[in-house]
C-alpha cells in the first residue's frame, strides 16, 4: 500500500485517539482547533494559486483549484468517493455517499472521530479560500445515510466546467505529510512537550502499521512549510 486517501484519514483517527485519551474535553477541542489549522492552510494554498493566475476567490474558482482527486488504489478498493449534486443554484447542495475517509474511520471503530473532522473539513478548507464563502457540511456519513454539503449562493452555472486543474494536484505522500505535521504543530503548541510525545506515538503507530519506510517519508517533510503553495 502506498500514501492514499485511507492513509490520510488514519494520521488524522490517531492523534484523535491520543488526545482524548490524554486530555479528554481538551483533547477534543485541541482536535477541532488542529483539523481547523490543516483544512485553512490548505485553502490559503489553493488562494494563492488563484491570485497568482489573476481568478476571482469565488466558489467557481474554489472548485476547480481543490488539490487532489481519488487515487487509483482506492479506486481499485471500491470506494472512491460518490456523490451526487442535487443542484447548483443558487445554493450548491451534494450528497456523498461513498468515502473512503469514511471507511478508514469505520475500519478503525471511530466513527466519532469521523463525525468530529468532517464536520469542520471542508467548511475550514473554504473559509481559508476565502471566509466569505458560506460552506456547510450539515450531516456526515458517519452517522447518516449520507454526508451533505451545501454552499449558499455558490454561483455555480448549470453548464460550467468545475474539473480540477490538473497542476495544482497534490500527491497523497504530500497530503498525509501535511496532516501529520500541521497537526502535531497545533499539538504542540497547545501541549508542548505531551503534545510532543503525541506526535511521536502517532508516528510509531504509523510506522508499525505501514512500514518504516513510510514513515521516514513522512518525516522527511519535516521542514516543509504548508502555508504557501508551490
Amino acid at each position: 500500500m502506498g500514501f492514499n486517501e485511507k492513509v490520510h484519514a488514519y494520521i488524522a483517527a490517531k492523534y484523535y485517539v491520543y488526545l482524548k485519551e490524554h486530555f479528554d474535553t481538551r483533547g477534543l477541542e485541541a482536535f477541532q482547533h488542529a483539523t481547523r489549522y490543516y483544512a485553512e492552510q490548505r485553502g490559503r494554498r489553493m488562494a494563492q494559486r488563484a491570485i497568482r493566475d489573476g481568478q476571482p476567490l469565488t466558489y467557481e474558482t474554489y472548485c476547480r483549484y481543490g488539490e487532489w482527486v481519488n487515487t487509483e488504489e482506492v479506486k481499485a478498493l471500491g470506494e472512491a468517493n460518490r456523490a451526487e449534486k442535487l443542484h447548483i443554484a443558487p445554493d450548491s447542495e451534494t450528497h456523498i455517499y461513498v468515502c473512503p475517509w469514511h471507511s478508514q474511520f469505520k475500519e478503525m471503530g471511530l466513527p466519532e472521530a469521523g463525525i468530529a473532522y468532517c464536520r469542520d473539513l471542508d467548511a475550514s478548507i473554504c473559509r481559508g479560500f476565502n471566509p466569505e464563502i458560506d460552506y456547510r457540511t450539515t450531516q456526515t456519513l458517519h452517522d447518516h445515510a449520507c454526508c451533505i454539503q451545501i454552499v449558499k449562493n455558490s454561483g455555480l452555472k448549470e453548464n460550467g466546467n468545475y474539473a480540477k486543474r490538473p497542476e495544482g494536484l497534490k500527491s497523497f505522500e504530500y497530503h498525509c505529510a501535511h496532516s501529520y505535521w500541521s497537526y502535531r504543530e497545533a499539538v504542540e503548541g497547545i501541549f508542548g512537550r505531551e503534545g510532543e510525545q503525541i506526535g511521536e506515538a502517532v508516528l510509531a503507530d504509523f510506522a508499525a502499521d505501514y512500514g518504516k519506510e513510510m514513515a521516514d517519508i513522512l518525516f522527511g517533510y519535516r521542514h516543509v512549510n504548508f502555508n504557501t503553495a508551490d
